[in-house]
């Protein structure tokens, strides 16, 4: 990041352009399309949550930083992507406070908007250690809520009273967008890691059928055995006979015993 913490942004559609409503809310329409293609144009997940964060500081009016606040079973708190230190340092802030405007957005679902830090009563605990990392303003978004996980766009800015009305209404339709590409991402990673895992023990169980001459079910079941005598996961089991052309001992002895098997 620059030394004045400014983020890397890109060139921004103002959602205000124009000089009416319908105007603006073409432009807007138009510049959240044109995200949502190119959210589905990244290749990972964490690409996805970066290019939100981004895009974020360059659409919604008034943001000066962005990031991402996760929450998983209801507890583990972190910032996957934040557009700069600051970003880090407010929600570090928020986190060990057990406080602020991230978390009650994302926790209660809804809209937070923090107005002024001078002025600012609730959350006292976060509010003192927020007015010395030099924030004068937030917004927050809820992402989405997942069973037990929980996810926050958070907006911060310099100044005081620098998210209004139209902040909110573009912001709320941005986390909408937002929240459908990260759900995308997701599905495709998730997808993505059952193809490599089923790949994975099909390679497994190759390297046991030419090796003990044992068929598609005895090789498979073997993998199973060696995988529960030892309390490892079946994949980890998969990925050492893949990578070493060994089993652990506990497998030796299983695969000595299937080879026996009649075919």
């Amino acid at each position: 990041m620059p030394a004045n913490d400014q983020p890397q942004s890109r060139p921004a559609v103002p959602p205000s352009a124009g000089r009416d409503g319908a105007t603006s809310g073409h432009a807007l329409a138009a510049r959240l399309a044109m995200l949502a293609r190119e959210f589905q144009g990244e290749r990972t997940v964490e690409d996805t949550l970066r290019a939100i964060v981004h895009a974020a500081v360059d659409t919604v009016p008034g943001a000066w930083h962005a990031g991402i606040t996760e929450i998983e079973g209801r507890r583990r708190v972190s910032t996957p992507a934040g557009t700069g230190e600051v970003v880090l340092r407010v929600d570090r802030a928020q986190y060990e406070t057990g406080e602020g405007p991230c978390l009650t957005s994302a926790y209660t679902e809804r809209t937070v908007r923090l107005p002024d830090v001078d002025t600012e009563e609730r959350w006292p605990r976060f509010i003192a250690r927020a007015r010395e990392l030099g924030v004068g303003s937030m917004l927050s978004f809820q992402l989405y809520v997942a069973r037990d996980n929980l996810g926050a766009l958070n907006l911060y800015a310099r100044e005081p009273h620098a998210f209004t009305g139209e902040s909110e209404r573009v912001g709320l339709l941005f986390a909408s967008h937002a929240a459908v590409a990260i759900a995308d991402a997701r599905r495709l990673d998730q997808l993505s890691r059952a193809l490599d895992v089923r790949d994975l023990i099909g390679q497994a169980k190759g390297i046991l059928m030419e090796r003990h001459r044992l068929t598609g079910a005895q090789a498979f079941e073997l993998l199973v055995m060696a995988s529960q005598r030892i309390n490892v996961k079946l994949v980890d089991v998969a990925r050492e006979l893949v990578e070493t052309g060994e089993l652990s001992v506990t497998g030796q002895r299983e695969r000595a015993r299937a080879g026996r098997a009649p075919r």
